[in-house]
């Protein structure tokens, strides 16, 4: 049992571990010094603004009637336990494929986390630019586009180490 933790993707849990207390713990700092809707300027691109998320990535279907909490809630748990039997199967010496999928996987959960405790995700980050604003997130949405952005990287990384395989081959 040891081995399958220290020998596969699995090794790496602890950063998805990491990732839910970390955004676990924001959230809360920000529920305990902030009202709905508040929101305060740090620079002139960046704020703290506490809102509540009932819908998906870019409030996708927010305005629902409630059903969505639920079908969120079953994607994500649905992801998890593949991210888990991809890590599972990762060997030892992939190491950036296995920390991008922990990260996802710490996302997802601290974001399942709020949809089952209070029906709806706690956002607080809000970056914006004059009149151009992205939706307000929080760091497990930024675990998550960190996971994917480095999924991406280690497709490109083991497509050109492919090329350079069969180059050596030839």
């Amino acid at each position: 049992m040891l081995n399958m933790f220290s020998n596969t993707g699995l090794r790496f849990l602890w950063l998805a571990a990491l990732t839910v207390v970390l955004d676990q713990w924001s959230k809360y700092a920000i529920v305990a010094s902030m009202d709905v809707y508040q929101s305060i300027q740090y620079t002139s691109f960046f704020n703290l603004t506490h809102t509540r998320n009932y819908g998906a990535a870019f409030s996708f279907l927010s305005d629902a009637s409630g059903w969505q909490r639920w079908f969120f809630t079953g994607i994500a748990v649905a992801v998890s336990v593949i991210i888990l039997r991809w890590l599972k199967a990762s060997p030892k010496s992939q190491i950036l494929l296995p920390v991008a999928f922990s990260l996802i996987l710490g996302g997802a959960i601290g974001n399942v986390y709020d949809r089952v405790a209070y029906g709806y995700v706690i956002d607080f980050l809000h970056v914006y630019y004059q009149q151009y604003d992205w939706p307000v997130f929080n760091l497990a949405d930024s675990a998550i586009c960190l996971g994917a952005t480095l999924l991406i990287v280690d497709m490109f990384k083991n497509k050109q180490d492919k090329g350079e395989d069969n180059e050596s081959t030839n």
